[in-house]
């Protein structure tokens, strides 16, 4: 049996997706053209910051950073 699809929705401008529960988020970034744009950040079950980095036309550029479960950078990598 298939995973159902994550609970998604628009708030200004931003896709929010949630986790399985419909309640946690997910991530949150901006979407043009169907694809990923600008500035995205995804969550952990707890809520607290996963990851962040940045996308361009859909394709992952630039610093992209890993965070500890206390939201402390610990990765660091160059994408693009």
């Amino acid at each position: 049996m298939a995973a159902a699809p994550k609970k998604s929705e628009f708030i200004d401008g931003y896709l929010i997706k949630y986790h399985a529960n419909g309640v946690t988020r997910w991530s949150k970034g901006k979407v043009k053209d169907g694809q990923p744009v600008g500035y995205w950040e995804w969550y952990r079950l707890d809520g607290t910051l996963k990851r962040s980095g940045h996308f361009a036309a859909g394709e992952a550029v630039g610093e992209w950073i890993t965070y500890d479960q206390d939201g402390k950078p610990y990765k660091v990598t160059q994408r693009g």
